[in-house]
């Protein structure tokens, strides 16, 4: 269960949180405070430690999937956004293909096998509704797999979904070794290897356009805090301050686009997007809206 917080006093606040260029400065203690300590007791692998939190509040603090925290607020876990994008990123890219069978179009997806790790995962609600709204794709025609399970106990995978074991096999395995799938949506970039293609074709530039029509950055994880530590309006304005102070020692963008936005407004676009594609993915039991992941205190705060 998340800690009681003292009504003051400094705090100590167990946290998950994995190691990005962003998160270097605070988990090597140079982003020093004399009211929070932060415990990193989390996982290697960030998303490991969120179905502990979302499920046994085993984490006062840290990074969890939006797409996690939005299925968790709306079933009522007692979490709190704050708009600080702690893993984000372009996921045109991260949708793979065997093209030593010839190409494929986004659109000859449909009719597919394509594996995911998780029904559930926020890039996979990323890249599905980027297939469906940006190439007209009709996300019911292809044959999906799965193999985890969700974070969220409340929510239940949709009937349709084939369920694997992975043996052992990684999903690029399943994909270019034993040709389980046609393709893989996968955790990062597509795997550098001959046999790999992005189904969505020269996907950097396609993001770069994405994002310039948009305005929409396809974020992952964002910083939360459970509800007790909310309760200390003083310890989340430090938090802000010390995660403000992290992300001003991680390296400049090299394209200029900050895939890393702080702020409610900053994020506005993209949490309407991801809120939307859950949505039309049946994520979640009902619309929700942006506001109502911040309590008054956490939408207010801004880089």
């Amino acid at each position: 269960m998340f800690s009681p917080m003292p009504a003051s006093g400094k705090v100590s606040l167990k946290t998950n949180l994995a190691d990005y260029p962003i998160t270097k400065a605070l988990k090597s203690g140079a982003v020093p405070s004399d009211l929070v300590e932060f415990q990193f007791l989390g996982t290697k692998v960030a998303n490991q430690g969120f179905k502990p939190m979302v499920r046994e509040g085993k984490f006062d603090a840290g990074e969890l999937a939006i797409v996690t925290f939005l299925q968790a607020k709306a079933w009522g876990k007692p979490l709190v956004l704050l708009p600080a994008v702690m893993m984000g990123r372009f996921q045109h890219n991260c949708l793979a293909y065997d093209n030593t069978h010839g190409p494929i179009t986004p659109k000859q997806i449909e009719g597919k096998r394509v594996g995911v790790r998780a029904w559930s995962q926020t890039t996979g609600v990323w890249v599905r509704g980027i297939l469906q709204h940006e190439y007209g794709v009709d996300l019911a025609k292809i044959h999906w797999s799965t193999y985890e399970e969700p974070h969220v106990a409340e929510y239940r995978d949709p009937e349709f979904l084939a369920k694997f074991e992975p043996n052992g096999r990684t999903m690029e395995q399943l994909c270019f070794d034993d040709h389980t799938f046609d393709a893989i949506i996968t955790s990062g970039p597509v795997p550098n290897e001959p046999r790999a293609s992005t189904l969505i074709p020269d996907a950097e530039t396609a993001a770069l356009d994405w994002h310039r029509r948009t305005g929409a950055v396809s974020v992952n994880h964002l910083f939360t805090i459970s509800e007790e530590v909310a309760k200390r309006p003083d310890v989340v304005r430090e938090i802000w301050r010390m995660l403000v102070e992290t992300k001003k020692a991680m390296p400049a963008p090299a394209n200029g686009i900050d895939t890393h936005p702080f702020g409610l407004e900053a994020n506005r676009k993209n949490l309407e997007l991801i809120i939307e594609y859950s949505w039309e993915q049946k994520m979640l039991p009902r619309k929700m809206s942006v506001d109502e992941c911040f309590n008054d205190l956490t939408a207010s705060l801004a880089a």
